[in-house]
């Protein structure tokens, strides 16, 4: 019971709940007392209407895709803030809505994977990150670079990339064995170094703003059981401050 949290799944789950039991007893049962003038009350009438909408909505955001809003910069330049992007639900198993318990298995996170998961610290909200690290990896990050079992994650030259207050960082294209994405690095924050083997069962997440993150480098791995899911597509893409679409983020996929 302690990863148990009210959120709109939960919610959802129990009107799904509610409104099927009316459903289903005025189907079988109600309606076959009635004459044929009679209507049945406001509230069977609400549950007879909108179980069918309040489970599909249900069954795909619970099992299928999931929209997400990214929030932060902890994944610039790969996700930036106001995009609104598709998660698979069913990319590292079905679990239920509420107790988060799994029920069907797929398949394992691979490294590279851009993942949301329930916050170890707190299950109740969702983070975001890159996973650069399986269940018996040895992680090494030193001078700004990450290496893995002993093999490094070569890193080129990708531009310069401006951020929102007038400074530069530098955009690298990282090789994360076999899975390229793009990287920041700000060359003026100090390094933070470590060497770390993950337990069985877990995962090291770290965020593609290096330096701008909040991380497995700070409060741990992340369990197996707090996966949510795989980000897979950018769907709509929100500029705050000119306050427009970025019509050219609309449609890429998450990699």
């Amino acid at each position: 019971m302690e990863d148990f949290h009210v959120d709109f799944a939960v919610v959802l789950s129990v009107l799904t709940l509610i409104t099927g039991v009316f459903w289903a007893l005025d189907k079988w049962l109600l309606s076959a007392r009635r004459g044929v003038d009679d209507k049945p009350g406001a509230f069977v009438d609400f549950c007879r209407s909108f179980f069918p909408v309040i489970f599909v909505v249900l069954f795909v955001r619970s099992f299928l895709v999931e929209p997400f809003r990214i929030p932060s910069g902890s994944m610039i330049p790969t996700l930036l803030v106001g995009d609104f992007i598709l998660v698979n639900k069913f990319a590292y198993g079905v679990r239920d809505p509420v107790f988060h318990q799994k029920f069907i298995k797929t398949q394992a996170p691979q490294r590279g994977d851009v993942a949301v998961f329930r916050w170890p610290v707190d299950p109740s909200k969702d983070f975001i990150k890159r996973i650069v690290g399986l269940p018996g990896d040895h992680i090494v990050y030193r001078d700004k670079q990450l290496w893995v079992n002993g093999e490094s994650a070569d890193l080129k030259d990708a531009g310069a990339f401006a951020t929102s207050g007038g400074g530069v960082v530098y955009r690298l294209a990282e090789n994360l064995t076999g899975v390229e994405h793009n990287i920041l690095i700000n060359p003026d924050r100090p390094t933070l170094d470590f060497e770390f083997t993950v337990p069985p069962g877990e995962y090291f997440a770290m965020g593609d703003n290096r330096d701008g993150s909040d991380d497995s480098r700070r409060w741990g791995t992340v369990p197996e059981k707090n996966l949510v899911g795989k980000a897979f597509f950018i769907w709509m893409s929100w500029d705050a401050d000119q306050n427009r679409v970025v019509l050219s983020r609309v449609g890429q996929a998450i990699r």
